[in-house]
């Protein structure tokens, strides 16, 4: 059997403070401005709109901006946050702004994956979109041919055993053949409920205090790439 791949990102193939210190902050100062000039494109539209919905109905973009930076404060995981932060990730991207981070044991592990027939697939809570351009713009180059697949909170939560069922369904293979990697042991307990097998990554750098025995939850631990064997 060769098992398909899922992994998370944050805290997984990346570290949590390139998102954190990073991608936020510039997605925070650049929304008002970002608003301003795109706020009429359809695209853009459509997610300021289902804001604008969650807060009763129609409002002004000032106050709609307002609430979205105070989502990212928080790390809210809206849909019509993470699709905004892409599209405006997207241009820092193409700016040069910045690179993604991927921490190099995952770049070599992935492709290594990839070499050896293992289907690739990334879950996070960021958008699908965001999710290509992190890995097309990474510092590692572009990994963006390794992955045949890329899902969001649009399929469901994370921390929701649905959502893996559905991702075994869209990707046409048993739960029981694909391996999801992530960092958070909430994620791992759901993908397992829905018949995934798992992997908790315990990244030292981002978790300085290591999670062992009963704070595993059972999942298989791991602190690099390069420490699991694949069957």
């Amino acid at each position: 059997m060769t098992p398909t791949i899922l992994t998370d990102i944050e805290g997984t193939t990346s570290s949590i403070s390139f998102v954190k210190d990073v991608l936020f902050p510039y997605a925070r100062r650049e929304l008002p401005r970002f608003v301003h000039l795109r706020g009429g494109d359809p695209e853009v539209r459509r997610w300021l709109d289902a804001v604008a919905t969650d807060l009763g109905g129609a409002c002004q973009d000032d106050v709609i901006v307002e609430t979205l930076q105070g989502w990212i404060d928080q790390d809210r995981k809206h849909t019509a946050l993470k699709a905004l932060q892409g599209l405006l990730w997207a241009e820092g991207y193409r700016n040069g702004d910045y690179a993604a981070h991927v921490y190099s044991d995952a770049a070599a592990a992935l492709r290594r994956w990839h070499r050896a027939g293992h289907p690739l697939a990334v879950y996070s809570s960021g958008s699908a979109g965001a999710q290509k351009l992190f890995f097309a713009h990474s510092d590692a180059g572009d990994l963006t041919p390794l992955f045949d697949a890329y899902f969001d909170t649009e399929i469901g939560g994370k921390r929701e055993g649905t959502s893996y069922a559905r991702i075994a369904l869209a990707l046409k293979r048993p739960p029981d053949e694909l391996l999801f990697l992530s960092d958070v042991v909430e994620e791992l307990d759901a993908a397992r409920e829905a018949g995934l097998r798992t992997v908790l990554v315990d990244r030292l750098e981002d978790y300085p205090q290591p999670r062992t025995g009963e704070a595993t939850h059972g999942h298989t631990r791991i602190e690099r790439f390069d420490q699991l064997e694949l069957a």
